[in-house]
């Protein structure tokens, strides 16, 4: 990688590490003594609603922005002494599409490729890995919104990066583009990336991220994993429903109550059950009861 140094020279138990980490616009507090950490290979969902910190933390991650206070250390490097060598192992897909429309879009990815010293990328294979190969010579101004954001996930990939920066990857896109896009997500966090992501759509933080961290009011509220979350705050209950006569009967069953296991035993046998459905929070209702708010607020 042109401006960067040997991938192997440094290793690090974690990719990503901020400790105590805070910025301010003037007098408003946006981050506020934020700690965490995103290993090699980890999904880490960022949660939060709008004006949370999510978007000010991720950008002091890339370098936009400097911290009044705290340190980042990006794959083992302290982050102020060695930005340009993260930056060459770095990956940054921004909701807001920065592409070229009068360039194709395999120029778009040789043209970003060179800001990184690259000559010889592989922009097909690329384009393929996104769909993409047969629109490869169209122009962008051609092409259609998930099409340019699978194109922004292309270009994030040019220098095989160590860590991605993903933020609202597949905000308002049909169900086929945000799925391409998932599992190009998943792909390279099985390859070793550490991934920092950050959506409103609880489905997808649920389904892609290894651990999630709450941010509300520039604060982190919780770190661990989306099933122990649950867990903590959620019921261990079920949903059964069953013909009644003409009708249909639910009922929500407590596994906790004493005779849940008897219940759940005739309702099996039962030729009236037609569905039982594992009841838990989810992370939407989990973030409220924590921090009193929506994450679409």
């Amino acid at each position: 990688m042109g401006v960067g140094i040997d991938p192997g020279a440094v290793m690090a138990d974690q990719a990503i590490e901020v400790s105590d980490l805070s910025y301010s616009y003037g007098d408003v507090t946006a981050v506020d003594g934020v700690s965490f950490s995103v290993a090699p290979g980890e999904i880490m969902g960022f949660l939060g609603p709008n004006g949370a910190g999510k978007s000010t933390t991720i950008k002091m991650l890339t370098g936009q922005l400097k911290p009044d206070s705290g340190s980042i250390r990006v794959l083992g490097l302290d982050h102020g002494a060695h930005r340009e060598e993260i930056q060459a192992r770095m990956g940054v897909c921004f909701e807001e599409k920065n592409l070229y429309e009068s360039m194709s879009g395999a120029e778009n990815l040789r043209f970003f490729a060179s800001l990184f010293g690259l000559k010889d990328i592989d922009s097909d294979g690329l384009l393929r890995r996104v769909g993409l190969a047969d629109r490869a010579d169209d122009r962008v101004a051609k092409y259609s919104k998930g099409m340019r954001q699978r194109l922004m996930m292309a270009r994030t990939l040019v220098n095989a990066p160590d860590v991605l920066f993903l933020d609202e990857p597949t905000d308002g896109l049909d169900p086929v583009s945000a799925k391409a896009i998932r599992t190009l997500i998943e792909k390279e966090a099985a390859r070793g990336a550490a991934v920092l992501l950050t959506t409103h759509d609880m489905h997808e933080a649920d389904e892609l991220s290894d651990r999630v961290a709450f941010i509300n009011e520039g604060r982190l509220h919780a770190v661990d994993t989306p099933e122990n979350l649950k867990l903590k705050y959620g019921d261990r209950s079920v949903k059964v429903r069953m013909r009644s006569g003409d009708g249909v009967e639910e009922r929500a069953i407590s596994l906790d109550d004493s005779g849940a296991a008897d219940f759940l035993r005739s309702a099996v046998q039962s030729e009236g059950l037609m569905t039982i459905h594992t009841e838990e929070a989810t992370l939407e209702a989990i973030f409220i009861e924590m921090t009193g708010r929506g994450l679409e607020g």
